[in-house]
């Protein structure tokens, strides 16, 4: 089996598990456990120096970067379509991932992980509550995009599921953490339970043990 996955339940590594799994393709599911600090273990370190999961093994080749490793697949598989074939169509699609991976996924890392941001409680607290009233905003462009999209075709990225979907309900799956309820965001919650009923994703989440809904009002 040449393909290996390093995840951690509910991190942003679901997104190229669920791929995975839709593929049907073999590959051996590496289980990092964030909270135990098995990203910092020498072991890990020699996968991915930067101590970060997600991390695609293929053979001899090792892929960092979850940008990098949906790109990755979606070559390596490309009967799959995990992206839009037609150049501006898989430019827009683009541009939603990296969005999503450069602002809406940082901006919940300040309210998970804000001591990564400030060295004073004082100054983590302002952090993480700044953070929890930018979210819901993000939510609700994301669900804009939803609305627009779905106008089109039953999936974020087109007629095929695909990582926009996937990192849509990661992200929207976050929100729980912060206190924002998925329902207000009606297309938004709606896609994302219809995705989470996919096989693959489904048994993606049993094996990372996910809640689709965190939210306790």
């Amino acid at each position: 089996m040449s393909l290996k996955l390093y995840y951690a339940p509910g991190a942003c590594s679901f997104i190229p598990h669920t791929l995975l799994e839709t593929t049907g393709a073999p590959f051996e599911p590496m289980l990092v456990k964030l909270h135990k600090n098995e990203q910092q273990l020498d072991a890990f370190k020699a996968v991915n120096p930067r101590a970060q999961v997600p991390v695609l093994v293929d053979g001899e080749a090792v892929v960092t970067q979850i940008l990098a490793i949906i790109t990755y697949l979606d070559a390596k598989f490309p009967e799959q379509q995990f992206l839009p074939k037609e150049p501006l169509a898989r430019a827009r699609a683009m541009e939603t991932l990296a969005w999503l991976n450069n602002t809406v996924h940082p901006t919940f890392t300040h309210f998970f992980m804000p001591f990564k941001f400030a060295e004073t409680p004082e100054g983590q607290a302002d952090i993480k509550a700044h953070a929890a009233k930018v979210y819901p905003g993000l939510m609700a462009e994301l669900d804009a995009i939803a609305q627009k999209a779905l106008a089109k075709g039953p999936f974020l990225g087109g007629e095929r599921f695909g990582p926009l979907d996937a990192y849509a309900l990661t992200v929207l799956r976050w929100g729980g953490f912060a206190k924002v309820d998925p329902a207000q965001f009606k297309t938004l919650w709606a896609h994302v339970q219809k995705v989470a009923e996919l096989p693959a994703v489904k048994r993606a989440m049993e094996r990372e043990r996910l809640e689709l809904n965190l939210y306790k009002a």
